[in-house]
């Protein structure tokens, strides 16, 4: 049985997923798939993500902000609740691969 890292690795090797995506699909609040994504980068980075291949990265789509499209955000593996430009809180979710 694979672990919900394994799943959520496998899943990102299909297709660019966001986080509310991978929630949906494995029944899991976002703030968990958040944290469990967190891990899946360095197990990624490390070569061994549920059986993956160490020539793998782990890529981010950054967060944008719908108002003003500022994607500079500290850290792309989080969902911001506001634009630090134009403090608007119409946020595009960051989407995350693994290729």
């Amino acid at each position: 049985m694979e672990t919900t890292r394994q799943r959520i690795a496998d899943a990102l090797r299909e297709e660019p997923r966001t986080a509310s995506d991978l929630a949906e699909t494995l029944s899991l609040p976002t703030p968990t798939v958040y944290e469990h994504l967190d891990h899946v980068s360095r197990s990624v980075r490390e070569g061994n993500a549920g059986g993956g291949d160490a020539d793998e990265e782990f890529l981010v789509a950054p967060p944008t902000c719908r108002e003003c499209g500022f994607d500079g955000f500290d850290d792309p593996v989080n969902e911001p609740s506001r634009c630090p430009e134009c403090k608007s809180e119409r946020i595009e979710e960051p989407a995350f691969v693994i290729r």
